[in-house]
């Protein structure tokens, strides 16, 4: 059950919007603004990944990106495809 209020101001273009949006996917204002703000911040969350090493895991680390890349059959298989849009398959 939801219990905690979030109230916000909008203009009547950006209401009228978002109830558009939320009716064409069948939900109401508040469950797709619920949704959307939540999709949203876990984005941002996401992007915000920090992580510790010490001095000698940050040098192996920094060591393994530096390296070349191993062969990988699957990654140039994908790479070898044309794109949909330039003609081929």
């Amino acid at each position: 059950m939801r219990d905690a209020a979030i109230h916000l101001r909008a203009l009547p273009q950006q209401r009228d919007l978002i109830d558009q949006a939320a009716q064409l996917l069948g939900k109401n204002r508040s469950d797709f603004m619920l949704e959307a703000a939540c999709d949203k911040a876990q984005s941002v969350l996401l992007d915000q990944v920090f992580f510790k090493l010490d001095d000698a895991k940050f040098r192996q680390f920094t060591a393994m990106l530096d390296e070349p890349p191993t062969s990988n059959a699957g990654l140039e298989r994908l790479l070898a495809v044309k794109a949909p849009w330039k003609g081929g398959a």
